[in-house]
């Protein structure tokens, strides 16, 4: 498999960028975290998840700010205390982060266990393991120093736009399809779907851990 299928990749053009620059450069940070979330698979399968049985905005408004703040707080954290954690392994949480909302919608955890887990709480540790994520490719950057937590806050507030930019997408594809007949029909292969593609992360995490 190509190694762009890489979750929290980063073009080698953006990497040189980010390795070569020193001091403040807060518009081009801003546009590579809204870069990152726009071309994010990973965030955007969750987020789609998350989103699929929300109708209400005052809803998807809480869910998504939970997220965004698990994120933003464990990629500050994770490049200033240098928590170095191996990137597969993340990567392949953040694959079954997946999988579990996926099971969640299809309410496979009610049925087996009888409990419905809290899918705010879900949400933000889920963000946490996100934020973890990036945090790992922005260590082995090397970043300079200077300006660096400056940069990091234009980074997160450029991955809050593209995430509004892609979820006013999604919501836009959600909203029509709601309105047809057919799609509490197909809701279920949909999220069998989301399951399916959140289990092919984690399993090419794995293997990328095994033969690393």
């Amino acid at each position: 498999m190509p190694i762009s299928v890489f979750a929290h990749g980063v073009t080698t053009g953006d990497q040189g960028y980010i390795q070569e620059i020193s001091g403040i450069n807060f518009i081009p940070f801003m546009y590579l975290g809204a870069k990152h979330m726009v071309t994010g698979y990973d965030h955007l399968l969750f987020l789609i998840g998350v989103i699929f049985f929300l109708y209400r905005l005052k809803d998807i408004g809480i869910y998504v700010s939970l997220f965004a703040l698990g994120h933003s707080s464990t990629l500050l954290l994770g490049v200033f205390a240098d928590i170095h954690i191996n990137a597969f392994i993340i990567d392949a949480i953040i694959g079954l982060s997946v999988v579990y909302k996926a099971l969640d919608n299809l309410g496979a955890f009610q049925r087996w266990f009888g409990v419905q887990p809290n899918t705010k709480i879900s949400t933000l540790i889920f963000g946490l393991f996100h934020g973890f994520g990036l945090a790992t490719k922005i260590i082995e950057f090397e970043m300079d120093s200077n300006g660096l937590f400056t940069n990091l806050i234009a980074f997160n507030i450029g991955v809050e736009i593209g995430q509004l930019l892609a979820l006013s997408m999604i919501l836009i594809l959600m909203s029509y399809w709601r309105k047809r007949e057919n799609f509490i029909k197909h809701a279920y292969s949909a999220n069998v779907v989301l399951m399916t593609l959140g289990f092919m992360l984690t399993g090419y995490q794995l293997f990328g851990f095994f033969n690393s």
